[in-house]
């Protein structure tokens, strides 16, 4: 069965007044319908390999692989219409702190019909109750009144919930998740992770989701990469993060605030350099 996803020797650049910077350095992976989280430090090329994947790198950044596919199609090989035309329909990506991806001065509702639009022919009447449907999909109470709201009126954790509407109203194949729920309480993180884990069960959806939080990750992924300065380090079941073998990733465990036991002093992560070879 062809992978929903195939990542080989993934590679983003980028020209400096220095020099090259390579951002992404050999990244390999597949994808099936499941939960791949993908966990490392700020710097380590996370959301650069998701933004590869959806063709929204800056077009001064140089991007190969020896394969990058969808199913069957070369997102490499294919047109900038083509790349558009997958992008919301098949393939969504949720940014960081994705309130502030909203326009400001659009309603909410006319954004998640605009995103229909784009991708489907539909009737107004059509447009606006399948984003009605949407909103009600990800737990929004009233969305006929929150339809009509624009985005400064809707709380923190509103706002996540009416981004990830916006990025499954035309049921992708597959959805990038960065850091979505970096900004939200706890409490909301767990009803937002919920949202998309009954989503992803219910549609059979691919689900790449872009973390800084192991413990997170571990209970909610089925698999986890780890990557550091552009690489993937380690690959294991998400159940099993705690028994990592890498010292870059049994540092990151180390580096967890623990009820138990003296941390004092804080533990700090030791980089060595073989891990960037």
């Amino acid at each position: 069965m062809t992978p929903l996803l195939t990542v080989e020797n993934l590679r983003v650049t980028f020209p400096t007044r220095t020099g090259l910077i390579e951002a992404v350095r050999g990244v390999n992976f597949t994808l099936g319908r499941e939960r791949l989280g993908i966990v490392g430090e700020s710097g380590s090329g996370k959301s650069q390999t998701g933004r590869a994947i959806m063709g929204l790198t800056p077009g001064h950044a140089k991007i190969s692989a020896d394969r990058l596919a969808f199913g069957d199609t070369d997102l490499l090989s294919i047109s900038k219409r083509e790349r558009r035309a997958l992008r919301g329909k098949k393939i969504a990506m949720i940014l960081q702190d994705p309130k502030y991806s909203l326009n400001p001065v659009m309603p909410i509702g006319r954004q998640i019909m605009e995103t229909l639009q784009t991708h489907e022919r539909l009737s107004g009447a059509e447009t606006r109750a399948r984003a009605l449907a949407m909103l009600e999909a990800v737990q929004i109470n009233d969305p006929e009144r929150v339809f009509n709201l624009y985005p400064h009126e809707v709380s923190g954790g509103m706002g996540q919930r009416i981004m990830i509407a916006m990025m499954l109203v035309c049921g992708p194949e597959l959805l990038i998740a960065d850091e979505p729920t970096s900004a939200l309480d706890v409490t909301v993180q767990l009803e937002v992770l919920g949202i998309l884990d009954k989503l992803v069960a219910e549609r059979g959806m691919g689900l790449i989701f872009i973390s800084h939080d192991l413990r997170l990750v571990s209970s909610f992924c089925d698999r986890v990469l780890v990557m550091y300065a552009g690489k993937v380090v380690e690959e294991l079941p998400a159940s099993r993060l705690s028994e990592a073998q890498h010292p870059y990733t049994r540092g990151l465990l180390n580096c967890l605030p623990q009820i138990n036991g003296d941390r004092h002093p804080l533990p700090v992560l030791e980089r060595q350099a073989e891990w960037k070879l």
